[in-house]
Parts: structure tokens; C-alpha cells; sequence
């Protein structure tokens, strides 16, 4: 812990800026996240008092590979990237917790009670309360904190700003009262389960996974307890390439049915054979079995089991071009997942609102403009919010003119891998 004053003076003064270096990836972002850590700080000192701080961060993420695999667990390519949330920090002697996140009310609670409570369903509140819970119930210690939370992952555009928030309230507990030692693995699975069960939105573990263990990860999750997590060394720039992704302006609100939908008729399938999850089934014996899948749970979600199957062979194939150098293999395997989801998981717009497909119309003007400058495809769960498109440097402004020149200016962001995942920052 430092005292605010102090700190703000070492900020100010540049003592942190190869630290920003290396966790924003992006030597003409230093002197922004200088003035973005100052003002945070400050607006610390403006609520609370010149206390002493820290400072934690958690990445957003993107999936590169691996579209809602992980629910059936599948397998997953996916890397944080430099938007994160940071917090600054003060430690309490209590178990009330008083946080603001820019833009939004003040929260007040007491982690005295740590169940799930129904009026907390989809806020930040369930989060807080679910991530002291569930590491407490872990047996680690958990306690109040005052904390200022400002954040530039875009919220409702397929970034994971729900799972970057969760991550963020974990590190501060591993921080103020476990000296860091809980660890990025545990914390993404506490920050799962507490998304599922305190916020009441199922999901899988791909975007906490990513948020917490940082890096271009590939996640094995066929041993759900103990999934496999390995870092993949690739550096898109020097592969001549550029990570887009484009916010279509679509929200996510009112789409908790739509994301529910597809585990839920991909484990349809599976009971099928007498298993819990697709993993489990082999592909063959589905393939064999189309006929009567087709009568017993009709064509959408035997084409979203299609599309598990097909996903799960490319993300290993994804995984080895990179690892082989074979960049224009990985690009077409890109493309590749994106059709997938487009025509067999059908994630790109809901049914619930057909005249309006911001993503659609993502890619159909991306597809028209690459044409041999690169790749696109929707991004995260889908329905609306975001694509990703992989674009050759030199390529990179055009493209981003015209999709901002559709969706409005600073759409379009051109993003780094960040090597880290939830860390403390200061």
C-alpha cells in the first residue's frame, strides 16, 4: 500500500511508465494510461480521502478461436487484450464494501452476508458478493474495501466487461488479504460460477479464463476442474497483422435467452447419447445418428452440434498453424469459424429482432473492403455487439475509416495481445 499523495507524485513524474509499457503493449498508449492512473486516483482522493492505495487491473478478451465451445467443454483459443478495468484500492477494518464505478451509482454492501440474493440478479452487486463468497468458501480471507473502478472495455460489445469486473474483484481480494496468492486459474472459476449463480447469466469459463491468466491462451476444458491452460507465443504485427475489433453498436440487453438457448440445445444432443455435455459424444456416432436427431429435437440444434464438432477440430488446427508459423493456414481457419457460426450456430443476429443485424452488416461491408487484406468474423457470443477481424498493417487505416464511417467515429478499435491478465497493477 502507498499513500495517494505519493503515489500520484510517481505517477505524474513517469516512475510507472515502463510498467505501462509492458501491460498495454503500445508505447503511444504510456502518456494516456499515465493520465487515465492519475485521474483515477484523484477521483480516489475525491471520495474517499488520502488514503493508502493500490492499484489492480483486468483485461478484456477476445476469442480468437473456439465459439461457444467452452459450455460443452470444448476447447478454445482466446487472448486478453489491452482495455482492461483498473481499481483503486483502500483496505477497510470492516466487511462493508463502498465501490463507484464511472458512470454508475455508488454501491454500499456488507459482506457479512455472502448468499446469493434474488434482487442482486444482474448487477454489480451479485458479482461483488459472489466473488467474496465463493473464495471465502475456498478458505481464503476476504474483508471490505473502498475502491474507484474506471474501465475501457466496451460494456455490452463482446469484450467480457462482466467477466474483466469479476477478475478485478478477485485480485483485490487475493491482494489486500492474501498477499496475491490465490491463484488466476482459481479465480476465473470462482468468477464463472459466480456469473452463473449470483448474476443469473449461464455462460462457460473461456472469458474469465482469458481475463485472469492473460496472453493468446489455448484452454482444454474436457476436465472441467482442472482445465488445460497453455500460453501460445504469437505476435500478430510480426505476422504482418492487425487484431480488429469493431463495435456494431448493437446491445446486449434482453439476450440472456438467446445465449441460454444454445448450450441448452447442444445439451439436448447429448442426452441423446446418455451424456451431460458434446464433448463426450463422439462424432461419428452423431453423424450417425442425424435421422432421429433431426425428429427428436429439430434442425437448429443439430446444426449448432455441427458446428461444436467442426470448431472443435479447427481451433487444434488454429492452434498448430501458429504454432508452425503457417499464418495464411490460421487466417483461413478464421474464416472458416466465422461461416460456422454464421450458418450452423446462427449467433450472428436473434430472431426476436430481425430487422435490425448490426453485425451482419459488420461483415458484409468488412468482406467487401479486405478482399485479400484479411479476415472477419463475429465476435464472442454473438447476437450483437462486436466482429473481429484479423487486417494487414498497412491496410489498417483504410479499414478502419469505413467501419467507423458505418458505425460511427472510434468504432473500430485496433487492440494488442496483452501478456498479463489480472494483476496488481501498483
Amino acid at each position: 500500500m502507498q499513500n495517494i499523495i505519493q503515489l500520484m507524485q510517481k505517477v505524474e513524474n513517469g516512475s510507472f511508465d515502463k510498467r505501462f509499457q509492458e501491460i498495454y503493449v503500445d508505447e503511444r498508449l504510456v502518456g494516456a494510461q499515465r493520465a487515465r492512473c492519475l485521474a483515477a486516483l484523484k477521483k480516489y482522493q475525491e471520495l474517499f480521502g488520502a488514503d493508502e492505495v493500490e492499484i489492480y487491473s483486468a483485461p478484456g478478451r477476445s476469442e480468437v478461436a473456439g465459439n461457444h465451445t467452452d459450455h460443452q467443454q470444448g476447447k478454445v483459443l482466446a487472448a486478453s487484450v489491452n482495455l482492461d478495468a483498473i481499481a483503486v484500492v483502500g483496505k477497510t477494518d470492516n466487511q462493508k464494501v463502498q465501490l463507484l464505478s464511472e458512470g454508475y451509482p455508488m454501491i454500499e454492501m456488507d459482506l457479512s452476508v455472502l448468499e446469493a440474493k434474488e434482487q442482486e440478479k444482474e448487477t454489480s452487486n451479485g458479482l461483488i458478493r459472489g466473488m467474496a463468497s465463493v473464495l471465502k468458501q475456498n478458505g481464503h480471507e476476504i474483508g471490505g474495501f473502498k475502491a474507484y473502478v474506471t474501465s475501457d472495455v466496451l460494456g455490452g460489445a463482446g469484450l467480457s466487461s462482466s467477466a474483466s469486473f469479476e477478475v478485478l474483484i478477485g485480485m483485490i481480494f487475493s491482494g489486500l488479504y492474501n498477499e496475491m496468492r490465490i491463484d488466476s486459474v482459481e479465480i476465473a472459476k470462482a468468477a464463472q460460477y459466480v456469473e452463473n449463480v449470483f448474476f443469473g447469466k449461464p455462460c462457460g469459463l473461456m472469458d474469465q479464463m482469458a481475463c485472469a491468466v492473460g496472453g493468446l491462451i489455448h484452454i482444454d476444458f474436457k476436465d472441467k476442474k482442472n482445465p488445460l491452460v497453455e500460453k501460445v507465443e504469437v505476435d500478430f504485427s510480426a505476422q504482418g497483422y492487425s487484431l480488429c475489433i469493431t463495435d456494431t453498436k448493437g446491445s446486449h440487453a434482453d439476450l440472456t435467452d438467446e445465449y441460454a438457448a444454445v448450450p441448452k440445445e447442444m445439451k439436448k444432443i447429448a442426452s441423446f447419447f446418455g451424456k451431460e455435455v458434446l464433448r463426450e459424444v463422439e462424432p461419428e456416432v452423431f453423424f450417425q445418428n442425424m435421422k432421429d436427431l433431426r425428429e427428436a429435437f429439430q434442425d437448429r440444434a443439430v446444426l449448432r452440434a455441427i458446428h461444436f464438432f467442426r470448431e472443435e477440430e479447427r481451433v487444434g488446427q488454429q492452434v498448430a498453424a501458429l504454432r508452425q508459423g503457417c499464418f495464411d493456414r490460421f487466417l483461413e481457419l478464421v474464416k472458416e469459424s466465422g461461416n460456422s457460426s454464421f450458418q450452423y450456430l446462427q449467433n450472428v443476429y436473434t430472431n426476436k429482432d430481425v430487422k435490425n443485424q448490426a453485425v451482419s452488416i459488420g461483415l458484409a461491408v468488412s468482406e467487401s473492403i479486405l478482399r485479400g487484406h484479411g479476415v472477419c468474423r463475429v465476435h464472442g457470443g454473438g447476437f450483437a455487439g462486436t466482429i473481429q477481424a484479423f487486417v494487414k498493417n498497412d491496410f489498417v487505416e483504410e479499414y478502419r475509416g469505413k467501419l467507423d464511417a458505418v458505425f460511427g467515429p472510434g468504432s473500430c478499435h485496433v487492440l494488442k495481445v496483452r501478456p498479463v491478465g489480472g494483476i496488481r497493477l501498483v
